[in-house]
């Protein structure tokens, strides 16, 4: 099944100006960017519904300041979801009040929608029961809506466009992997003609290996082609460095995926895609089992 949600966390960490820019410009305009914007993940962790705990989604809470000063911080609650829910719109309302309630700071919460059903669109909250009243409103992004900005999106110089670019793709060609390997190549190609750093192509790199799966004889296709795009530009930015995550990561991206569920299980706080991918498999194996261990007894 493909992944979504550790590939968009290791996207909003390193490029959350970028997204912002392309998803949320008016917003992005009033931010002051020359402060650096605080994670509060481990914050948000420590309110999230109880019924919230092991969902696949991804949820981000961050401390932003603003160029007028009128408000001089800004918490940003964001929530991109993958899939239809029917109580969507509550979840978003009940996480308003929660943060507002345990910070008491200006805040704003924003839904990115990365499903395929292009009728599925909430954006409020409301419950009018004898005279009392509440109607929740916020922001949201349907990813599908890029779907006419392909070209657009494709010679952008925003880093996220490129992962907009490859979430839509990977929706687009589920059941056509060789179509999906096609794009994922094509995506990757204009990195190294932008004059992109080292550590940005590998970021976007990952994040697109992650999220456009292939089965195994078009992923060992897919890096022949790496190869030779890096042989071609000179350019070995992947496959020197990274060349045992590309011919290992499968199994360690699988074991790294069970560690950060049961860490979520636990209410821990999770390790990152990119921390848990430096480690030897061996470590990585090592750690799910102390974690299984630690679940057992919990649960039993």
């Amino acid at each position: 099944m493909t992944e979504y949600d550790s590939p968009w966390k290791e996207a909003l960490d390193r490029y959350f100006e970028s997204f912002m820019a392309l998803c949320f410009p008016v917003l992005w305009a009033h931010i002051d960017w020359s402060v650096p914007p605080k994670m509060l993940d481990k914050e948000l962790q420590q309110i999230a519904p109880q019924s919230d705990v092991g969902q696949r989604t991804v949820d981000k809470l961050v401390e932003v300041r603003l160029l007028s000063g009128e408000i001089e911080w800004l918490l940003i609650h964001l929530e991109i979801q993958s899939q239809p829910a029917a109580n969507f719109a509550e979840r978003m309302f009940v996480y308003f009040y929660r943060i507002r309630d345990k910070y008491d700071r200006p805040l704003v919460s924003l839904a990115v929608l990365g499903d395929d059903d292009p009728n599925w669109r909430p954006n409020r909250f409301q419950q009018d029961l004898f005279g009392c009243r509440i109607e929740f409103e916020f922001p949201t992004l349907k990813l599908l809506d890029f779907g006419d900005q392909i070209d657009n999106l494709e010679q952008s110089d925003n880093p996220f466009a490129t992962v907009v670019l490859a979430h839509l793709m990977t929706m687009r060609t589920a059941g056509s992997p060789r179509d999906r390997c096609a794009w994922k190549i094509r995506l990757l190609r204009p990195m190294y003609s932008r004059g992109m750093s080292a550590e940005d192509v590998r970021g976007l790199f990952r994040v697109i290996d992650w999220m456009m799966d292939l089965p195994t004889d078009l992923a060992i296709e897919f890096d022949g082609e790496l190869r030779k795009i890096e042989e071609e530009n000179q350019m070995p930015y992947v496959t020197s460095i990274e060349q045992r995550g590309i011919e290992k990561g499968r199994e360690e991206g699988r074991v790294a995926g069970q560690i950060q569920l049961i860490q979520r299980l636990l209410g821990q706080t999770e390790t990152t895609m990119l921390q848990l991918l430096t480690q030897p498999l061996e470590e990585l194996r090592g750690q799910l089992d102390a974690l299984q261990i630690e679940l057992a007894a919990r649960m039993g």
